[in-house]
C-alpha cells in the first residue's frame, strides 16, 4: 500500500465526484453520499484496495469530515421555527411509539441473527435523518400541519438517537459513554450561554464586520476551534466525534448562524471533508463478508424495512404513510454506528455493511415516498415545477427559513 500523500488526496477528491455525478442523473434522485460510499467500496478493502482506510492521516481527515457533517446537521435542526411548537406534543408521542415498535423488532432481529445487538438495532430503526429527509421536504415544497409535525418528529428522533447511539453500541462501557455524553452536553451548554451573551452584546456583529472587511474569516476560525476542542473532549471521554459535532451545531443554530459562516462551513465540508469521509467509510467496509455471511444481507434488508414499518405506526396518529416513510430516512446514525463499530471492533464481520445496507433501503423508500407525497399534493400544495429539486434547495417552509445541509 503506497504511503499517504498528495497523490492519494487528489485521488480521493476525484473518487468523491462519483457522488454529484450520480446525483445529477435525471429521474434517479440518488443522494450524493450513496455515490461516494459506492466509490469508496470500489477502491477500498472490498474492491481494488487502492486506498488504505487504516492510514492514520486519512482517518484523522475522515473523522474531521464526520464532525463537520454532524455540525452542519445540528445547525439545520429547525429549533427557531415557532410553528413547530404546537406540533411537538404529537411529534413526541409518535416518536415514542416508533421507538417501542422498533425495540420489539430489534429484539427479534438480534435473536434471529445471534448478534446480541437488540438495543443498537432498535435505535437504528427509531432514528430519522434530518440531513436526508428535510431537504426532500423542502425541495418538494411540502407544507401544512402534517408536514410540520413530521419535521418535528424527525428532529426529535435524530437528536435522541445521536445521543443514545454511543450508549447502546457498546453496552459494557455504557456508563463511560454516558459520562462522556454528559461532559459534551455540559460544555455545549456553557458555550450556548457564552455565545448568546456574545451575540446579544453586539460583539459578534462587530467581529463579523471586522472579519469581513479584513478578509480574515474569524468566525470560521472560532467555529473550527470550538469544534476541534469539543471533538478532542469527545475522544478523551470515549465518545464519538459525531456527538461533539451535532451538539455544537445545535448551539450555533440556537444562537443564530451568520449566513457568511454558513456558506464557509458548507464550502469546506461539502467540497472536501464530507466526500472524503464517505469515501473513507466505503473503503473501510468489507462488503465481501456479506457474501461469506449472506444472512447479514437479509439483516440489512430487514433493518431498512423494519425502520419503514416502525415509522408507519404514525398512521395511528393520522400521519400519512408517505410522510411516515420520509420520517424513516436514515443516514447519520447508521453511518456513525458502522464507523464506531468498525474502528472499535464492536460488530461482527459483515455487520457494519449490513447497517449501511439497511440505511440505503430507507434512502430508496424516502425517494419513492417523496414522489408519492407530491402526487397526492399533501398539505394542499402543488408539485414543484421543472426547477424543483427533490434532493435539496427550494423553499424553506418546513425548516424555519433555513435550507438544510444536504449532507
Amino acid at each position: 500500500m503506497p504511503q499517504f500523500g498528495f497523490d492519494t488526496l487528489a485521488l480521493l477528491v476525484v473518487i468523491g465526484l462519483a457522488g454529484p455525478l450520480l446525483a445529477a442523473v435525471p429521474g434517479l434522485g440518488i443522494p450524493m453520499v450513496v455515490g461516494e460510499l459506492v466509490a469508496g467500496i470500489v477502491v477500498g478493502r472490498t474492491g481494488f484496495n487502492i486506498v488504505d482506510p487504516a492510514d492514520p492521516t486519512l482517518q484523522l481527515l475522515a473523522n474531521t469530515g464526520f464532525a463537520l457533517v454532524m455540525f452542519l446537521v445540528g445547525t439545520h435542526v429547525p429549533v427557531h421555527n415557532p410553528t413547530l411548537r404546537s406540533a411537538l406534543p404529537t411529534a413526541v408521542v409518535r416518536a415514542v411509539l416508533v421507538g417501542v415498535v422498533a425495540a420489539v423488532f430489534g429484539v427479534l432481529l438480534a435473536e434471529a441473527f445471534g448478534t446480541g445487538q437488540a438495543m443498537l438495532y432498535a435505535v437504528l430503526m427509531t432514528s430519522s435523518s434530518a440531513a436526508l429527509a428535510l431537504p426532500v421536504i423542502d425541495g418538494l415544497k411540502l407544507a401544512g400541519p402534517a408536514v410540520l409535525s413530521t419535521t418535528a418528529q424527525i428532529a426529535i428522533a435524530d437528536a435522541a438517537c445521536i445521543v443514545l447511539l454511543p450508549l447502546v453500541i457498546d453496552p459494557d462501557h455504557a456508563g463511560r459513554a454516558a459520562l462522556g455524553a454528559l461532559a459534551i452536553a455540559g460544555v455545549a451548554t456553557v458555550l450556548f450561554v457564552a455565545l448568546r451573551a456574545f451575540e446579544r452584546s453586539g460583539r459578534r456583529k462587530r467581529l463579523h464586520h471586522y472579519s469581513e472587511d479584513h478578509r480574515e474569516a474569524l468566525e470560521l476560525r472560532v467555529s473550527l476551534i470550538l469544534l476541534f476542542g469539543l471533538a478532542a473532549l469527545a475522544v478523551a471521554t470515549h465518545v464519538s466525534v459525531m456527538l461533539a459535532g451535532f451538539a455544537l451545531g445545535l448551539v450555533v443554530g440556537a444562537v443564530g448562524e451568520p449566513r457568511r459562516l454558513a456558506r464557509q462551513l458548507f464550502g469546506i465540508t461539502e467540497g472536501f471533508f464530507a466526500p472524503l469521509f464517505f469515501v473513507w467509510l466505503g473503503a473501510s467496509l468489507r462488503v465481501r463478508e456479506l457474501g461469506e455471511r449472506p444472512g447479514f444481507i437479509v439483516l440489512g434488508l430487514a433493518l431498512g424495512l423494519g425502520a419503514v414499518v416502525a415509522h408507519w405506526t404514525g398512521r395511528l396518529l393520522r400521519q400519512p404513510l408517505s410522510l411516515g416513510t420520509l420520517a424513516a430516512a436514515q443516514l447519520g446514525v447508521p453511518v456513525a454506528a458502522a464507523t464506531i463499530g468498525t474502528e472499535q471492533h464492536l460488530l461482527q464481520p459483515g455487520e457494519a455493511s449490513a447497517l449501511i445496507l439497511g440505511a440505503l433501503v430507507t434512502v430508496v423508500a424516502t425517494s419513492v415516498a417523496g414522489r408519492v407525497a407530491v402526487r397526492t399534493q399533501l398539505g394542499g400544495v402543488k408539485p414543484p415545477g421543472p426547477g424543483g429539486d427533490a434532493g435539496g434547495g427550494g423553499g424553506a417552509a418546513a425548516t424555519g427559513g433555513k435550507k438544510p445541509a444536504p449532507a
